[in-house]
C-alpha cells in the first residue's frame, strides 16, 4: 500500500513551560480565560502561516508543508509569538490582578508526515511528529524560555545565519538550543 500523501515539512510546536502548576493553583474559570487568551495570540500572530492540527491543554500543533524551510522566517515567527505572548501576559497580570508564571518554549522540527481524517478531525501522523513531541520533553534548557531546533530542521533549512543577539547552545544528539534571555 503507497501512500501518496506524504510530505515534508515543518512542524512547530508551542508549548507554556509552568502550565500544571498554573492549573493547579489558579481558578478554574480564571485559568481558563488566561489559557484561551494566550493561544488565541499565539494563533493570530500566526496569521494562517502555519496550519493548525491540534490544540492539546498548553500546546499547538501547527505545521506547514515545505520543501524548503526558512531558518530567518521560523525564527522570525518564534520572536513575533514570544513578544506578544508575553504582551499578553503583562495585559493580563494587569486587568486580571494576578501573577501569572508561565512562559513559552518552542520545538521547531522537520520531517516526513501525512495526515488522515477521522469525522471533522485533522491528524498528523508518522515518525516526525512523535518526534517533535519527545522534543517537548527534552530536560535539556537551562531556562524555560527557548526555540530548541532539531537537527532535522537545521540540515534542511536555508539562509541559516543568525541575526539575532541570543544565546546558542549546540547539542550534537538534538539540534541547537536558542534562548530568548540571556543565561547566567
Amino acid at each position: 500500500m503507497k501512500n501518496t500523501d506524504i510530505q515534508e515539512g515543518i512542524i512547530l510546536i508551542p508549548d507554556f513551560s509552568g502550565f500544571t502548576e498554573f492549573v493547579f493553583n489558579t481558578k478554574l474559570y480564571t485559568g481558563e480565560y488566561i489559557v484561551r487568551q494566550l493561544l488565541s495570540t499565539l494563533i493570530d500572530v500566526n496569521d494562517q502561516y502555519f496550519e493548525i492540527s491540534e490544540i492539546e491543554g498548553d500546546a499547538i500543533l501547527f505545521y506547514r508543508y515545505d520543501e524548503n524551510p526558512s531558518y530567518q522566517n521560523i525564527s522570525g515567527m518564534l520572536w513575533k509569538m514570544r513578544n506578544a505572548f508575553n504582551r499578553k501576559i503583562k495585559e493580563l497580570s494587569k486587568s486580571l490582578s494576578t501573577t501569572i508564571d508561565l512562559s513559552l518554549k518552542f520545538i521547531v522540527h522537520y520531517g516526513a508526515f501525512s495526515q488522515y481524517n477521522i469525522g471533522s478531525f485533522r491528524k498528523l501522523y508518522g515518525k516526525t511528529i512523535v518526534e517533535a513531541h519527545q522534543l517537548l520533553k527534552n530536560g535539556l534548557a537551562q531556562q524555560p524560555s527557548y526555540a530548541l531546533f532539531s537537527n532535522s530542521f537545521l540540515e534542511n533549512t536555508h539562509n541559516q545565519k543568525t541575526d539575532f543577539n541570543i544565546d546558542q547552545h549546540h547539542l550534537p544528539e538534538v539540534g541547537m538550543i536558542h534562548y530568548f534571555e540571556n543565561v547566567h
